[in-house]
């Protein structure tokens, strides 16, 4: 199964993701259209069969500094979090992001 790709468009949509992680895990993908490596990672995590919710930097970056005011990391381009009570559990940029790393993350309790 392919990962359903959840464009967030709004600081509400964002803040009822992280309420949404109080009952289960949220994972959260910052991607830039311009950039080659996210473009990489993108397909990467495209794999996973899961709901990944899509920051596209070029159109939502107000979102993007929203979540790294929310998480306390500084904004990197790409980007992607598996947040569970409103704190990530999973943190990593550009090549260091692994689908598998995703979903190890996620389905830890």
């Amino acid at each position: 199964m392919k990962a359903n790709f959840i464009e967030i468009n709004s600081i509400e949509e964002l803040e009822q993701l992280f309420e949404k992680s109080n009952e289960m895990p949220v994972v959260l993908f910052k991607h830039s259209t311009t950039c080659p490596i996210s473009s990489s990672v993108y397909h990467e995590i495209s794999d996973l069969a899961a709901e990944i919710n899509l920051v596209t930097i070029q159109k939502s970056r107000h979102i993007s500094n929203a979540i790294a005011e929310k998480v306390g990391i500084r904004h990197e381009s790409p980007q992607a979090f598996v947040i569970k009570n409103g704190k990530p559990v999973y943190y990593g940029s550009h090549f260091d992001i692994t689908a598998q790393d995703i979903e190890n993350a996620s389905n830890t309790a």
